[in-house]
């Protein structure tokens, strides 16, 4: 059901993108024949979309998983169980992971993440 459901929302996803690009096709054929100037395309009409028009929220995730890690780590060692406490530094490094692409790519311009980003 699960794949089912992935599917669904991929096909949709196609088909939205599909009519996007057909009703955008036609308005700029009429605007041809009418001898209109055309705008130019804009940048983001053939890249890929984020969710909701936001950038990639790194900040959150890596915040999310080191805190989680963090709190697996101190809960395993409380119930003396040392060896099993390691298992709980795979989710820090994931959040690790996220908040070092978070501040590198906030310090590459126009990148909309990190310190002097827009998020």
């Amino acid at each position: 059901m699960g794949v089912g459901a992935g599917m669904v929302s991929m096909y949709l996803a196609y088909r939205k993108r599909r009519e996007i690009y057909t009703l955008y096709h036609q308005e700029r054929l009429a605007a041809i024949e009418k001898g209109l100037d055309l705008p130019p395309l804009p940048d983001e009409f053939f890249g890929e979309e984020t969710k909701g028009g936001r950038p990639p929220r790194h900040l959150f995730k890596g915040l999310v998983w080191l805190f989680m890690g963090t709190g697996l780590l101190v809960a395993m060692y409380a119930d003396h169980e040392g060896t099993k406490a390691l298992y709980s530094l795979i989710p820090i490094g994931l959040g690790l992971a996220h908040l070092v692409y978070y501040f590198v790519e906030g310090r590459r311009p126009g990148s909309g993440l990190g310190p002097g980003g827009k998020e």
